[in-house]
């Protein structure tokens, strides 16, 4: 084995997936191209298409990853069984997932692309399929549990825009807190 062969890390799938995730959240989707990643990997281009076939074909695995991840975070929401609590605890969690909220506001930007418009579409039918679903468990008839939750979403891409600098930055927002339980209180029935 060369010298070479010992220093150069064998990377996988996931490497590459979790690296073109990283470059999406840099510098958008346009910025996922092999040379670029295999520098930053510090290996070649042979790394890459060992793995991978194409350019787009990584940028899939890497969207299937985002959405498994996303898909997963949601999926530990729904174990609290309380619709108030759950709801709670997913405004809370906006603060801390910054990297997706930049990733999914970088995807908004590329969604003419077929791949990523099937992720999003998903993606935003399981978010408002879980936030409608919370408000029907809180009470609300189901036209206006739908209602509540278009417009909560629409409150968490527009607060993702306005706080898109501060996401990328990982700075909390500074009146968050308080933003949390306004949001609360507009959106959530008391019981």
């Amino acid at each position: 084995m060369t010298e070479t062969a010992l220093r150069t890390p064998r990377l996988n799938v996931d490497d590459w997936t979790r690296e073109a995730l990283d470059q999406i959240a840099e510098a958008g989707v346009s910025a996922v191209a092999v040379e670029p990643l295999a520098r930053r990997l510090g290996v070649t281009k042979g790394s890459f298409y060992w793995h991978f076939p194409s350019r787009d074909a990584l940028l899939q695995a890497a969207l299937e990853r985002w959405e498994r991840d996303e898909q997963a975070a949601y999926g530990a929401l729904e174990s609290i069984g309380n619709a108030a609590e759950r709801l709670r605890t997913l405004f809370n969690l906006i603060s801390f997932h910054t990297k997706t909220h930049v990733i999914y506001s970088e995807l908004l930007k590329a969604a003419e692309h077929p791949a990523i418009r099937a992720v999003l579409d998903n993606v935003l039918e399981r978010r408002v399929g879980f936030l409608f679903a919370s408000f029907r468990q809180a009470g609300l008839n189901e036209r206006d549990a739908l209602r509540r939750a278009r417009m909560t979403y629409a409150v968490y891409v527009g607060f993702l825009q306005l706080e898109l600098p501060k996401f990328r930055q990982r700075e909390q927002s500074e009146d968050f807190a308080a933003y949390i339980d306004h949001i609360m209180a507009t959106l959530i029935p008391r019981s």
